[in-house]
């Protein structure tokens, strides 16, 4: 991504830009972690009441979602799954954002000037690389945002917690129910990193190109803001496509296409489109919170370095 000004003047390097990734990762996380489960129990919602027909919504609109939760189940209900929601980001943002400057410089021959198919390959790249090593962690995740809904059955919680939820799923689904909607996830990240990474870059470029602000918060907002509408609207539809089939139980749906076209036949085109105020509000935030959180870090990092070099002179 493009830096300018100040300390950014030395470039940082993959170990920073990784660590600085994922740590500013962990801190949207923190900051949006209860519009992300009220996401997750909108986007479900559909699917429970085709499950027991006749059931009337329980939640309605992401604040009435998150009162909801409060109301009935206590204000801890809307950070459930935030640790493997930190462990996702620790091994998922790292991955994702935090390698895509030099995934573009390794598919532009360590050209600076990337071209916008190479920026898009870059962004596909490092978002599929990611799902490799943080899928588990998605799926305890939304499982642990999800599982709450149960005791309407009469049932009793999946999981009492992020270590047995890890062993229940390996003990009763195999190793492989870790990696479950492992290709659909790798479609919404490549779509994800596609729109926010991109979009981040060309809008924060022509911001400074054309001079209308300096590399400084407003531009980091202003570019993380569009990037997060952008990503919005392309994503929506595989991410409530990526929930359903990844809180879905054992036979439910046979793959992510047949959930997808499951979800068509029995709530028609919109189901894909549920939460998509929360999925905004959430992304629109969790970009802004990201991208100004890792532009902060990665210069600290870097400005630590300096300070540390110089305190200890050439070795």
């Amino acid at each position: 991504m493009v830096s300018g000004g100040g300390t950014a003047d030395r470039a940082p390097t993959d170990a920073v830009k990784i660590f600085s990734a994922g740590t500013a990762g962990c801190v949207a996380d923190l900051v949006t972690f209860p519009l992300d489960t009220a996401k997750v129990r909108l986007q479900i919602q559909g699917e429970a009441r085709s499950l027991s027909e006749g059931q009337r919504s329980k939640y309605r609109g992401v604040f009435g979602t998150i009162f909801t939760m409060v109301k009935t189940e206590g204000p801890r209900s809307l950070y459930s799954g935030l640790v493997a929601g930190l462990q996702r980001q620790m091994s998922f943002a790292s991955v994702r954002i935090g390698l895509y400057d030099t995934m573009k410089q390794l598919y532009n021959h360590g050209s600076e000037n990337a071209g916008i198919g190479t920026r898009l390959l870059a962004g596909c790249t490092t978002g599929a690389m990611a799902v490799a090593f943080a899928q588990p962690t998605d799926v305890v995740k939304v499982r642990f945002q999800a599982q709450v809904r149960l005791p309407e059955s009469g049932s009793v919680k999946r999981y009492s917690s992020t270590i047995d939820a890890y062993r229940t799923i390996a003990r009763d689904e195999g190793v492989k129910g870790l990696w479950k909607g492992c290709l659909p996830n790798i479609t919404r990240n490549a779509i994800v990193n596609c729109s926010e990474l991109v979009t981040y870059d060309i809008i924060k470029e022509l911001i400074l190109k054309y001079k209308l602000m300096t590399d400084n918060m407003p531009c980091h907002f202003t570019a993380a803001f569009a990037a997060g509408f952008c990503t919005t609207i392309v994503a929506s539809p595989v991410d409530v496509v990526k929930t359903r089939f990844m809180n879905s139980v054992p036979g439910q749906y046979s793959g992510a296409i047949n959930c997808a076209i499951t979800m068509l036949i029995k709530e028609g085109p919109t189901a894909f489109y549920k939460g998509f105020m929360p999925s905004f509000l959430r992304l629109g935030s969790w970009n802004i919170v990201m991208f100004v959180s890792y532009e902060q870090i990665k210069r600290a990092v870097v400005r630590l370095q300096h300070s540390w070099e110089s305190t200890i002179g050439p070795v």
